[in-house]
């Protein structure tokens, strides 16, 4: 029997038996702010906008006048028509002149106005990072406290790709001057149904 051996043999019958139960993790409560105004304080906060619609033809006739000089729109929702389709196999080079993205987030986050996003949702996972500006349709009864609720929803092995987004994109320099839109998306709305 060579060292190495040896060292993996003594190590394996040092082993702890006994099984250790992880900690359990309190529900921390202790913000009575009502979800949809943190959400939207939050995401404000980060430079996103938010605003609560009934339906989805509201958020049709806001689109214009939010977005008036969007040429190029890429939707993956069947309510939502763009111009630029968007499949799997589509080559996120060819998102790269994308002005508008519209998806639709599986919840929100209100202690920081994040949405969670995944592959299933962007279709192409570039296409929200590479748009000019991204809408994100999210159902209001899918708000969370916090980060504690949200790790306890999301399922790592029901997607291949997961994001949280909060905010658009932004950088700032030693003079502490935020830029927008310099790694990603220039502004972020919500829309919450």
């Amino acid at each position: 029997m060579n060292s190495r051996d040896l060292i993996l043999s003594s190590i394996r019958k040092n082993q702890p038996n006994s099984e250790v139960k992880l900690p359990e993790i309190p529900i921390f409560n202790n913000n009575s702010e009502p979800l949809i105004s943190e959400f939207q304080t939050q995401l404000a906060r980060m430079g996103g906008q938010a605003f609560k619609v009934e339906n989805i033809e509201e958020i049709k006739e806001k689109i214009p006048e939010l977005y008036p000089d969007a040429k190029m729109i890429c939707s993956t929702l069947p309510e939502i028509t763009g111009n630029q389709p968007i499949k799997p196999d589509t080559n996120p080079q060819e998102l790269a002149d994308v002005d508008l993205a519209i998806i639709r987030g599986q919840f929100g986050v209100a202690e920081n106005g994040a949405i969670w996003l995944t592959h299933e949702d962007l279709v192409v996972n570039a296409l929200g990072f590479l748009s000019q500006h991204l809408i994100i349709l999210l159902d209001s009864k899918q708000l969370v406290r916090d980060m504690h609720q949200a790790y306890q929803r999301i399922e790592l092995t029901q997607t291949s790709y997961g994001v949280f987004m909060a905010g658009p994109s932004a950088t700032g320099d030693v003079e502490a001057v935020i830029i927008r839109g310099a790694q990603g998306v220039r502004s972020l709305t919500v829309f919450l149904l």
